[in-house]
């Protein structure tokens, strides 16, 4: 494994080829939390971690919508990390 990264948390959180940052969680109480962790792969390709936990209403369609609007966001969000990967290697 080459020389860790600044940003590299080590310890147990580095290793099987990888490196990882300290997680960063951005919580809001009552409605949900994320969690990002940067990563860089043995391959030498970094990526961000996303873990999201959504609170979602007790009535069932009320919580479908709910999950559709959250599969929505993400696809739009991908969309644009694509985008802006896409104009740096340009």
């Amino acid at each position: 494994m080459k020389r860790h990264p600044d940003w590299c948390a080590r310890g147990h959180r580095c290793g099987l080829g990888e490196h990882r940052a300290d997680p960063l969680t951005i919580a809001i109480p009552g409605y949900g939390r994320a969690t990002l962790t940067r990563v860089r792969g043995a391959d030498g390709r970094e990526h961000a971690e996303v873990r999201l936990t959504v609170a979602l209403a007790d009535v069932e369609p009320y919580a479908r919508v709910q999950l559709l609007g959250v599969a929505t966001d993400l696809r739009a969000l991908l969309g644009r990390a694509t985008r802006a990967n896409a104009r740096r290697a340009a």
